[in-house]
């Protein structure tokens, strides 16, 4: 389990330069942040030179502080007519300030204002965990892990091409600097890979030489009359970069569909979107609202675990989509039980998240997610599939998946090609396994109805407790849903609707008073699920050949998960660094389960 996360305090040294209570040290060096920033880091790994003519360069950072080397970087690369095109920016903090205090430390740097001030609005909750942030027209991406550095540099998956090794000084935080960890940047390093930092203490050389890198000392900054820079040693011979076609076929136009399309259009690729029916949206993407939130489990399972990164990754993402509807209004979760409001008790003063993530509401018996909500699908689909570059071909079935060479054909009844690529990805939900069986996989479809009612009177917020109720969207609302396992029953049942009312009447007894099961409306959609309850995200094993990839099995979450699945995906697929923990990535990956049958020498069966 993480550590909760403990913010940095705001403090100042007798100069005025900001200092840390907690390591003794200060974020800076008296001489001037920005200027330290730009001699130490950026001239240090050669640039802005070196990421010139690249299409994507990235740089990891340990000791994110108050973001002045980035915000130096990004300056810079503004600045910068011959930038590459996207530019990746991954750092490591275990104290993160609070959007209160970070703010104040930035606004005595005026030179970087807008940057700043684009930051500030992004800033995310401080929960552990990976954060993605896209900033300057999605082109600057910074990826935030709260966490201590032991934690997160071994979890980080990506190829670095400089990096700022910017910790507290050596004898202040020894275990930033210990070999071990430092040996983690010889396995995240590109080719051709610099660092650059301002301690030349001798544990600090031998360490970075350990890891693979040829150093030399060089000008310092401000009162050091040294620094250290460094080159990666190459080990093999440097193969030409791969090149990659940049189109793919998504199978499957509901949000786990629209999501991976426009994750990868937004990089500049070009999608062929084929769904069986007439338009998007038509399964259980077309439900009139649908609900976000995250889960607090005591032991911050696996399953929490992603649910956090999907719920913190759609608040930024969401932001730079058009037209959508949705509402932060608030999710309670309410405890059934006094056992269950014990142990919500304990999961949070373990966990220790701030107020503005999850809090217990005594008076109402339950935990309080203030930036939960609710969005509705159809316009989060609309606004994804927006994007230039996704070419949609509806009222067109895919039968089979036929591979030549490197190429997938996507083929409909009558074995006519629809559309060919060399990557396929599926996000058919339970459609996937006919088109790639997998064996190793059992997956269940699971019947979910819907209760549309009139508007509740004085209801502001969504409740949970075996089931949820939304205030009024459009005048109605949502009840539910069933969960019927193995009912395959397409149409509208009034019992289901009863069952939906008994949910509604634990929640707010009253509510279900002159509501007739016989003459309500809803909705009935079938969800995809696998037993582990996870989704399905990544490469798909076939004998047929590579280029084979899965977003489904998302089961009830789908909204929550779809986003952050699309930007794993599209992140693989560029060789862009992970927005998850690598534990996380392998604990969604569609090969898990016949590598667990293996591992216990099982054959593939399905689990």
């Amino acid at each position: 389990m993480p550590s909760p996360l403990a913010p940095a305090r705001l403090a100042f040294a007798p100069d005025g330069t900001p200092y840390s209570e907690t390591f003794g040290d200060v974020y800076h060096s008296a001489a001037g942040g920005l200027a330290q920033a730009r001699h130490v880091f950026l001239q240090g790994n050669g640039l802005p030179e070196r990421w010139r003519g690249r299409r994507v360069f990235t740089i990891l950072e340990t000791g994110f502080g108050f973001g002045l080397s980035f915000l130096a970087t990004w300056h810079a690369w503004r600045a910068d007519p011959k930038r590459c095109e996207r530019l990746h920016f991954v750092s490591i903090e275990k104290h993160p300030f609070t959007a209160i205090d970070f703010e104040s430390l930035l606004q005595k740097f005026p030179e970087i204002a807008s940057e700043a001030k684009q930051l500030l609005a992004r800033w995310p909750i401080l929960v552990p965990g990976m954060h993605r942030i896209e900033l300057d027209g999605r082109n600057v991406v910074l990826t935030l892990f709260f966490g201590d550095v032991a934690d997160g540099l071994p979890q980080l998956a990506l190829a670095a091409d400089a990096f700022f090794l910017d910790g507290f000084a050596p004898p202040k935080n020894p275990a930033m600097w210990s070999p071990p960890l430092l040996r983690h940047l010889g396995r995240l390093a590109a080719p051709g890979a610099t660092l650059a930092t301002w301690s030349v203490a001798a544990p600090v050389r031998e360490a970075l030489q350990g890891a693979g890198f040829a150093l030399e000392k060089v000008q310092g900054f401000g009162t050091k009359r040294e620094m250290l820079r460094g080159d990666l040693i190459a080990r093999k011979k440097v193969s030409a970069e791969k090149t990659i076609s940049r189109s793919a076929i998504v199978i499957g136009a509901g949000i786990a569909g629209a999501a991976v399309c426009e994750r990868l259009a937004s990089r500049g690729w070009e999608v062929t979107l084929i769904e069986r029916h007439t338009g998007p949206a038509e399964e259980a993407s077309g439900n009139h609202a649908g609900i976000f939130h995250p889960i607090i489990s005591p032991d911050d399972s696996l399953f929490a675990r992603f649910t956090r990164a999907s719920f913190m990754f759609l608040l930024n993402h969401w932001k730079n989509l058009h037209d959508l509807q949705w509402e932060r209004c608030g999710v309670l979760q309410m405890a059934r039980n006094a056992d269950e409001k014990a142990s919500q008790q304990r999961a949070l003063a373990t966990l220790g998240y701030p107020a503005n993530y999850a809090q217990f509401d005594e008076v109402k018996g339950g935990i309080w997610f203030p930036e939960a909500g609710w969005v509705k699908p159809r316009s989060l689909v609309q606004a994804l599939l927006s994007h230039s570059g996704i070419e949609t071909k509806f009222g067109m079935e895919v039968f089979d998946l036929e591979h030549s060479g490197t190429t997938w054909n996507a083929r409909d009844k009558q074995s006519k090609t629809i559309a060919s690529s060399s990557i396929v990805i599926l996000a058919n939900a339970s459609d996937a396994l006919h088109l790639a069986p997998q064996p190793a996989v059992k997956l269940r479809r699971v019947r979910g109805q819907l209760t549309l009612a009139p508007a509740i009177e004085g209801l502001r917020h969504i409740l949970l407790r075996g089931g949820m109720v939304l205030p009024g969207v459009d005048g109605l609302s949502v009840i539910g849903a069933s969960f019927d396992v193995g009912d395959e029953d397409p149409e509208l049942r009034a019992d289901s609707h009863e069952g939906n009312l008994e949910r509604l009447e634990q929640m707010l007894p009253g509510a279900s008073s002159g509501l007739d099961p016989a003459s309500l409306g809803g909705r009935v959609a079938f969800r995809a699920v696998v037993r582990d309850r996870l989704p399905m995200i990544g490469p798909i094993a076939d004998a047929r050949g590579a280029g084979l990839y899965g977003a489904f099995a998302y089961g009830s979450r789908g909204l929550l998960w779809a986003g952050l699945g699309g930007e794993m995906l599209a992140s693989l697929l560029e060789g862009e660094p992970l927005p998850v923990e690598r534990k996380l990535a392998a604990a969604v990956d569609p090969g898990r389960f016949a590598l667990r049958a293996a591992r216990r020498g099982l054959p593939a069966a399905r689990q």
